[in-house]
């Protein structure tokens, strides 16, 4: 795989995850580079942010059989029912510089079966391995196929066996937070959890039999965190979040990165990405008309002073996007073992 792969991961659900990537998402590609996201949340609420419920049911039809799926289930049913390894992907265009690689509420029956295989990867049966490195090698196939720059991955919100598998075929991991105590709370469990997948893969790889299936590095580096949703007053935050604001930065470095050193106030700290603000009133817009916030126009219902809030939301992701682009190196920091 030649494109660097982004997991956007925190346990504690409700920070605004999937709205930031596919934010992200629309901003990157309108910055130029090739953009493939990749729905691997059982919720599938990417997908929904993408597309209509019309295009929804054509992706998920109820008398669907497993494996003619256009979604990532769909492709790894072969390998699920034991009859064949992972299929092509089918990725949705959603425009010439971004692509879906849609989700599917049915991923949650492949839970089961990556938990019972982690274990035997240290035994080193093969199936174990294929189905471990599954999303690896399905995400390798569509960045090939689609030519992406950079592959942005949605995760759900806990400490399962999909996400292990998810984040493993991830080289860089961006943590978004609320300022709140469940999301510092989150913070200490992630970093440890994040940690010992790495050393739990390490430990794995070199049991894997077979020399011609190619494997994720595991390389998972925290790239840095980015606050969503503090409530803004007068340019400052609001007296009630900043007390959680001002811990992040401690919490971080010593849950995630795993360093024991003095924290810098959070505006000047270099892990910090960025602090968005609510964008409460364009969200709903946004979600009807299946545009990011700052594309929305006076005829999508974004009138008067919502085209100011328009503007600054467009300003904050175009800076955040150039941000994480120039973190992870772009298509030059890739370092993965190949294409599988």
């Amino acid at each position: 795989m030649t494109a660097p792969v982004i997991a956007f991961f925190n346990n504690k659900g409700g920070v605004g995850k999937t709205s930031l990537v596919y934010h992200l998402a629309w901003m990157m590609s309108e910055m130029g580079h090739r953009v493939l996201a990749a729905d691997l949340d059982p919720q599938a609420n990417l997908t929904a942010n993408f597309l209509d419920e019309e295009e929804l049911e054509g992706l998920w039809p109820a008398n669907r059989v497993e494996n003619s799926a256009k979604t990532v289930y769909g492709s790894l049913a072969p390998l699920i029912r034991g009859i064949g390894d992972i299929a092509d992907p089918h990725l949705v265009g959603i425009n010439d510089r971004l692509s879906l690689l849609p989700g599917d509420l049915n991923l949650s029956k492949f839970e089961d079966e990556l938990s019972s295989q982690w274990p035997d990867c240290l035994d080193g049966k093969e199936r174990a391995f294929r189905v471990i490195s599954a999303f690896w090698r399905l995400l390798a196939r569509a960045s090939r196929q689609f030519d992406a720059d950079v592959v942005l991955i949605d995760v759900g919100p806990n400490l399962g066996a999909i996400n292990r598998s998810a984040i493993i075929a991830a080289e860089h991991v961006v943590v978004p937070l609320a300022p709140d105590l469940f999301s510092v709370q989150g913070l200490q469990n992630l970093g440890p959890a994040l940690r010992g997948w790495r050393a739990q893969w390490q430990e794995r790889v070199p049991k894997n039999p077979d020399v011609d299936l190619d494997l994720p590095t595991g390389r998972m580096t925290p790239s840095g965190y980015v606050v969503l949703g503090h409530g803004v007053r007068l340019g400052q935050p609001v007296k009630a979040y900043q007390r959680w604001t001002a811990r992040i930065p401690k919490v971080y470095r010593e849950s995630v990165l795993d360093l024991d050193e003095p924290a810098p106030p959070i505006d000047l700290d270099p892990h910090c990405m960025a602090q968005l603000k609510h964008y409460r009133s364009l969200m709903p817009l946004s979600y009807e008309a299946h545009k990011p916030v700052f594309a929305l126009k006076p005829a999508d219902g974004a009138f008067g002073g919502h085209q100011a809030a328009v503007l600054a939301a467009r300003n904050d992701f175009a800076i955040l996007a150039d941000k994480i682009w120039r973190t992870v190196g772009g298509a030059a920091a890739s370092g993965t073992s190949g294409v599988g």
